[in-house]
């Protein structure tokens, strides 16, 4: 089974604002909302995959009941934990004119690191050996940044494979527990590294040592319009970017995760990997707000990915 973990979950309501002007009246042309947060995105996509996952995490308040209630009318199993306070509604502005996406998120709920205990305690009673565990997105406000540290750590210990999807602190103190997988994107990696990387044999590099280091199986690197580079212990793949008309590229990164996800529970091959979730990532970004493509849409995608051994 895969689980998606969403500790700050949002409410996405997704506007289209031509030419939009800071310090005038803007008027929106489109408008839609979507149950969101990167692990709620991963779960949607997995689902078009047409694979089954468990939806957890935390909710709070009627927007907390509105993200339940839309996820179960998709058919999505759920199970998350409701706090005091109101989940976050986040606002995406995109303008098509100007091709520009703009992001407007809440804080969200706050809560205590005993919650966050009681919720891990509650996924820990459900997953066994061979589960895969997708920790992505940011924390709730009054959660320690070694939180996905903590987490990676106890799914490890129950057996299962933990694909950890965040940036900056969370990523630097989650890593340090070793989860499987990882796709942090080239900015991210120049982070985590300390220095610039911008070539994919640099990257690949890189990723080997962080590889090496923090005992992590496997990495992705995404390079966002150029492509992605996929490393293993044992061979490296890049693959092209697919050039698609944008809709949006809000929750494009969950979706390549939604893939590595179910390509990974199927036992891919590496190279069907990398063709799946570009095809996945490319297909999402044709969509509008943080909606899943179909995968009639993803699978025409699939013989378009132009990769390379390195």
């Amino acid at each position: 089974m895969i689980y998606t973990v969403t500790l700050n979950p949002a409410l996405d309501k997704t506007v289209e604002i031509p030419s939009l002007t800071v310090d005038s009246v803007n008027r929106i042309t489109t408008m839609r909302t979507d149950p969101g947060g990167k692990g709620i995105n991963v779960s949607k996509v997995i689902d078009k995959l047409g694979k089954k996952s468990i939806a957890t995490g935390i909710l709070g308040g009627d927007t907390g009941n509105a993200i339940q209630s839309a996820l179960q009318a998709m058919g999505l199993e759920t199970n998350f934990r409701f706090v005091k306070g109101e989940t976050r509604t986040n606002l995406k502005v995109i303008d098509p004119v100007n091709h520009t996406n703009t992001d407007i998120n809440e804080p969200g709920v706050t809560v205590s690191e005993e919650i966050l205990n009681q919720v891990l305690g509650e996924l820990m009673a459900k997953v066994t050996a061979g589960d895969i565990v997708v920790l992505s997105g940011s924390l709730p406000k009054g959660s320690p940044k070694d939180t996905y540290h903590t987490w990676v750590k106890a799914c490890k210990a129950a057996g299962a494979k933990v694909i950890l999807d965040a940036d900056g602190e969370l990523l630097a103190e989650g890593i340090k527990a070793s989860p499987y997988l990882i796709k942090p994107n080239n900015h991210e990696l120049s982070g985590l590294l300390g220095r610039t990387l911008e070539t994919p044999k640099e990257l690949e590099k890189a990723a080997r040592e962080l590889m090496e280091k923090n005992g992590i199986a496997k990495i992705v690197v995404s390079m966002g319009g150029d492509g992605a580079l996929y490393v293993t212990d044992k061979e490296t793949v890049y693959a092209e970017g697919l050039k698609v008309p944008v809709g949006s590229t809000v929750g494009a990164g969950d979706s390549v995760v939604a893939s590595l996800a179910v390509a990974e529970e199927s036992g891919m091959s590496l190279e069907d990997t990398v063709r799946l979730s570009t095809a996945t990532g490319a297909a999402n970004v044709m969509c509008s707000g943080t909606q899943a493509a179909e995968y009639e849409v993803i699978e025409g995608l699939i013989p378009k990915v132009v990769l390379h051994k390195i």
